[in-house]
């Protein structure tokens, strides 16, 4: 479908650190390689921020947004910096058909644009929004008002592309027909994320955290097992590279339990983060149970099998599923104890050397199952389809 003009409307994009900057990247660049003229209509990044990536065919249009004090676009006034004038930059903006990604604030907008317009929008789903709004304990009229935008994106959009079987589930449960959802699945940059490459070396055993520290994940979990593991193996080390809202408890709870085995280096560029990955015992990841998000699986799960680190995983769900099955690492329940175990084994693990000789085999399975590029042609070929096939649902 050769010269289909596309806008691809996210607040997060390449070179930000997020997953959602490399799913869209990923999926411009799919777009571009099956013939459509691509547009990314985005934010400027963050200062200091690594060089913008020049991809062949994607044409990045960036505007000034508000972020917070860490430098995100989280939070309703910095949503609406970024909401508003995308409004009309998309109404003036010539395409036959719009990506976008949450929030439903910006979906909200993409959907109106596209009615006026007349022109298909596909909502790129890696979570349900408002299971997060509930987590964060909003109030009931903020939940409602978020869960309303959200089920109109939802059921407006000509197509929704979903990263799980568990999304797509979430996504039909807003009235949205099955023919119009389709899940394309998740998976991680292997260019950036691969097995060769600079080692970070440290004392041994060394995990590493990687990405959000969110209300939804809350890594202290990980802190709170660390003293068991310490009683083991003294020199244990966890490394954490990102941030979030539980930055700070996490923080806390390390000066608390574990003084001095535990450091926090800020965000990190991809190729940093996979620097320490390659060199890592194990990744830590994890999903809050009972919050709404069992059925995610964390991107940090991917980067750090494509490394070839195992993973320990904390919570139940999507994610502990994946690591088990897989054979991507230990799996273990939302409790310091449990976690401990799962740390001492991949510790173990290591010392007797199954960890690298498992290393290879975990990054093919990788580029077997998701590889991000394979995941944004994939995503692109479905979204390109609804272009003469759909108009825009008024409903």
């Amino acid at each position: 479908m050769s010269g289909i003009r596309v806008l691809v409307a996210t607040r997060l994009y390449a070179p930000e650190v997020a997953a959602a900057a490399f799913r869209l990247r990923a999926l411009a660049r799919g777009l571009a390689a099956n013939g459509s003229e691509v547009r990314v209509v985005t934010t400027r990044p963050p200062r200091h921020s690594p060089k913008p990536p020049k991809d062949r065919g994607v044409r990045v249009s960036r505007f000034p947004v508000l972020r917070d004090s860490g430098g995100n676009v989280r939070g309703y006034l910095q949503y609406l910096s970024f909401d508003l004038p995308l409004f009309f930059r998309l109404l003036f903006a010539r395409g036959d058909l719009v990506i976008c990604e949450p929030p439903p604030t910006t979906g909200t907008v993409v959907a109106l644009t596209s009615w006026l317009r007349r022109r298909p929008y596909v909502h790129y789903a890696a979570d349900i929004w408002t299971d997060g709004v509930v987590a964060l304990g909003a109030p009931r009229f903020v939940v409602a008002i978020m869960r309303t935008l959200e089920r109109f994106t939802l059921r407006n959009a000509a197509l929704v592309l979903a990263v799980s079987d568990g999304v797509a589930e979430r996504v039909s449960e807003f009235g949205v027909p099955a023919e119009r959802i389709t899940n394309i699945g998740n998976g991680v940059d292997m260019e950036t994320f691969r097995l060769d490459g600079e080692v970070q070396h440290e004392s041994r055993p060394t995990f590493v955290y990687t990405g959000s520290m969110s209300e939804w994940q809350t890594p202290g979990v990980f802190v709170k097992a660390l003293p068991r593991v310490l009683e083991e193996f003294p020199s244990a080390r966890i490394h954490f590279f990102g941030q979030g809202v539980e930055e700070e408890a996490t923080r806390q709870l390390a000066e608390q339990l574990a003084p001095g085995s535990v450091e926090f280096g800020g965000v990190v560029a991809p190729a940093v983060a996979a620097r320490w990955l390659r060199g890592a015992t194990a990744a830590l990841a994890s999903i809050t149970p009972g919050v709404g998000y069992d059925f995610a699986k964390p991107t940090k799960i991917y980067a750090a099998a494509s490394c070839g680190a195992p993973v320990v995983f904390a919570g139940i769900g999507a994610g502990a599923q994946l690591v088990a099955e897989s054979g991507l690492g230990w799996r273990a329940g939302y409790d310091p104890a449990e976690v401990a175990e799962a740390m001492i084994a991949a510790a173990r693990a290591e010392a007797n050397g199954e960890r690298a000789a498992r290393a290879a085999e975990r990054s093919r399975w990788v580029a077997d199952n998701a590889s991000l590029d394979a995941i944004g042609d994939r995503g692109a070929k479905a979204a390109l389809a609804t272009v003469g096939n759909s108009a825009p649902v008024t409903g």
